[in-house]
């Protein structure tokens, strides 16, 4: 990006919501398959 103060902000701000999302999406896949596997488990 530009090296312009006034979007360094702007920047800071757009990695920490990237790195918000992502950990989002990872606790939802564990979460959505684990449980799949109970699911699997317990109707064979």
């Amino acid at each position: 990006m530009s090296d312009d103060p006034e979007y360094a902000d702007f920047d800071v701000r757009r990695r920490a919501r990237t790195r918000a999302v992502a950990w989002v999406v990872i606790i939802a896949m564990v979460l959505v398959g684990g449980g799949a596997t109970v699911l699997s488990l317990l109707f064979g």
